[in-house]
């Protein structure tokens, strides 16, 4: 058969929307900015791996050389970062405002009633400010927390305030954090899965231990009762 007949190979075109490094090995910059927006604005993104998106798009910043394949510009990595985690928020939280509670009573997703639960735990245990900047470092948390703020009334300054210090600290911390690891570890990428499955485990462990927290405190409830 003459090489004119042969198949060509198939088309590498499918991207992982749970794996951080094929979304910028895909999306590159902009990828970071959108995946953020949609994690932190749209109830629909509560899936998307913001922690290790963050913090693997610093270790690409800092491996290989500025034409290498893979290789992020650190500055428009942190500017893309921001812009998305910001403008989602506030996205998130005019909706919210807007649409009011109903917003969330359509969803028919346990793991986002599960989020509304905790965000509202939250709100009601730490207050608007502090609760708004812990959102940002709990998967799924910060999905929900930010239309519920808006349905429950929290004022637009206090919340846009609190929402851009903790957006900032959130993406420029993961982002440096991931940048500092890669530049004083020699081939740090090739460790990347391992790395990235470790950001996954500590950023799930503060939901767990949330939700073993709530088990209990339910379990003591039905004991008084």
């Amino acid at each position: 058969m003459t090489p004119a007949h042969q198949a060509a190979p198939p088309l590498q075109l499918a991207v992982n929307l749970l794996d951080a490094q094929s979304l910028l090995t895909t999306f590159g910059t902009i990828g970071i900015a959108v995946v953020l927006f949609a994690e932190t604005g749209l109830l629909v993104g509560f899936f998307l791996p913001g922690d290790s998106l963050l913090f693997t798009a610093g270790l690409l910043c800092a491996t290989g050389s500025a034409t290498a394949p893979g290789h992020l510009s650190l500055p428009r990595v942190l500017v893309a970062a921001a812009a998305g985690a910001l403008a989602g928020a506030q996205t998130g939280f005019l909706l919210g405002r807007r649409a009011g509670p109903a917003l969330l009573a359509r969803t028919r997703s346990r793991k986002i009633a599960d989020g509304a639960a905790r965000a509202s735990d939250i709100l009601e245990r730490y207050g608007h400010a502090k609760a708004v900047v812990l959102a940002r470092f709990l998967p799924l948390v910060r999905t929900v927390l930010n239309p519920l703020a808006g349905a429950l009334g929290v004022p637009v300054r206090t919340f846009t305030v609190w929402q851009v210090l903790g957006g900032l600290v959130w993406t420029v911390g993961l982002v440096l954090a991931g940048y500092a690891l890669g530049a004083s570890v020699p081939d740090v990428d090739r460790y990347l899965l391992p790395i990235v499955a470790v950001i996954v485990v500590v950023s799930l462990l503060p939901v767990a231990l949330e939700a073993a927290r709530s088990r209990r405190a339910h379990r003591a409830d039905g004991g008084g009762a």
